[in-house]
């Protein structure tokens, strides 16, 4: 087959024949919980925490995907050992799995009870596109706030991963009318940092690395940097971080699941640092490149030449 496959509701289809219903709650209501992780050599990376995430926002939300761990890991394998056939050898997978709740009862009536309450589970990859980041590790992300807050923990519970992005896009949109390259980071009810669409904010201080603490999902690329950053003998904490504190770091970054992490060079017009990435950075990424045996940076540079 030269066309990825995709696992949808019990059948594996040709990518281009993964469609959801009209009906569906994931595109009536935004209901729908997700995950993704990426490979490293063709390799799933994290599966097991990924799947475990996925598991605490489906008990959350009271979504049964009527799968088990086991026949979820199959999925996932079997879907990526097909499509990474048609990828070269040295490019890599992101590899999305979600569950929506199931179809609008609205729309279906109470003769399809049964169909209304049936969850969609899908699985797909696609290639990681490289050129969307290769430039950032030298040129850095600009962050800014906007007058969008993050959702309250009483309207959706931080540790649930959703696609509920509507409020996401609506700052991403305010933030590139100062910067069109800009990324939006969303402040709490308190004004204290939270994180961005994708990923978790990290603020170097010295040898101390600080990321937000409450009112943000639980990254497991934060995960990642934890450990590699304990390994190098610097300290990361977790706390409520002011934005001051991020425009007077010495320097910063997001991790995120596709690019492992990406230096933040500005935040609200205003160089961070020396508005390049950091020594800090530059270490963990290294770390996390000895981790997994390739050179994260060198296959974003090499992946996005060759892609474009």
């Amino acid at each position: 087959m030269t066309e990825p496959i995709a696992y949808l509701n019990g059948q594996f289809v040709p990518i281009s024949q993964a469609s959801l219903s009209v009906f569906d709650l994931g595109i009536v209501a935004g209901a729908s919980i997700t995950e993704m992780t990426r490979t490293f050599r063709h390799v799933p990376f994290r599966l097991k925490e990924h799947l475990d995430r996925l598991e605490q926002s489906l008990k959350l939300t009271q979504i049964d995907p009527r799968l088990s761990r086991e026949e979820l890991v199959s999925i996932c394998e079997q879907v990526i050992s097909e499509n990474q056939r048609l990828i070269p050898a040295d490019h890599d997978l992101g590899l999305i799995v979600f569950v929506t709740s199931g179809q609008n009862l609205t729309y279906l009536g109470l003769n399809e009870l049964s169909r209304a309450k049936t969850p969609s589970v899908c699985v797909h990859t696609f290639p990681l596109p490289f050129e969307l980041w290769s430039e950032r590790y030298e040129t850095g992300l600009h962050l800014v706030t906007t007058s969008i807050g993050s959702l309250p923990d009483d309207v959706i519970d931080t540790r649930i991963k959703h696609r509920s992005r509507l409020h996401w896009h609506l700052a991403d949109i305010q933030a590139k009318k100062v910067d069109p390259t800009a990324m939006a980071v969303l402040l709490d009810q308190d004004g204290f940092l939270t994180e961005t669409a994708t990923g978790n904010v990290c603020v170097v201080e010295g040898s101390t690395i600080v990321t937000p603490s409450q009112h943000v999902l639980h990254g497991i690329s934060r995960d990642v940097v934890a450990d590699l950053a304990a390994s190098l003998g610097l300290t990361f904490v977790t706390a409520r971080v002011k934005p001051d504190e991020l425009a007077r770091a010495s320097e910063a970054f997001l991790t995120s699941t596709p690019n492992c992490m990406l230096p933040v060079t500005r935040f609200n017009n205003r160089p961070i640092g020396h508005g390049t990435p950091g020594p800090v950075f530059r270490q963990l990424i290294s770390a996390w490149s000895n981790l997994v045996g390739l050179d994260i940076i060198g296959q974003m540079r090499d992946g996005a030449r060759s892609r474009r």
